[in-house]
């Protein structure tokens, strides 16, 4: 189980090649070879998918029906972009030109790590993203647990 957590300030070189720190290399097992899909965010960042949490997400997706219009474009919209990305021997990997171009990437970035993802923003936008917390994160938390936490009615 991958387990990943904090905040990377990093730079993107002339070629477009992230180098991954240490201690999410680390995190990942400190393999030598890493396998990941890298892909468009929900916002306008992208995502780092290590390979067995892509396939995990896959199979949620794959389970969505393509003869509903709602759904095929949520397959599509989830794939679109996606890259298969493996480190190199100094533990960079490449970031296409059209996914830095859709992240507005340059040569700043944050890798956001959580869970089992690492977010990848241009430092601006991930500053603007962070500016804009509530001023009452207690009631936002308070609020997001209690949509998922509800007890089910007997139907």
């Amino acid at each position: 189980m991958i387990s990943l957590t904090g905040e990377y300030e990093c730079k993107i070189d002339d070629r477009g090649r992230l180098k991954l720190p240490q201690k999410l290399i680390e995190a990942l097992g400190n393999k030598r070879n890493l396998d990941f899909i890298l892909n468009r965010g929900f916002e306008n960042n992208l995502i780092i998918y290590p390979r067995e949490v892509w396939e995990d997400k896959t199979k949620e997706i794959n389970q969505l029906n393509i003869y509903d219009k709602r759904q095929r474009d949520v397959i599509r919209y989830f794939y679109r972009g996606a890259t298969e990305v493996t480190n190199d021997n100094v533990d960079r990997i490449l970031i296409p030109a059209n996914l830095r171009s859709y992240a507005g990437i340059d040569k700043d970035v944050i890798l956001f790590a959580y869970h089992n993802i690492i977010e990848v923003w241009s430092k601006d936008a991930y500053e603007k993203m962070i500016s804009d917390e509530p001023e009452d994160f207690s009631s936002l938390v308070q609020e997001v647990f209690a949509t998922i936490t509800k007890p089910e009615k007997n139907v």
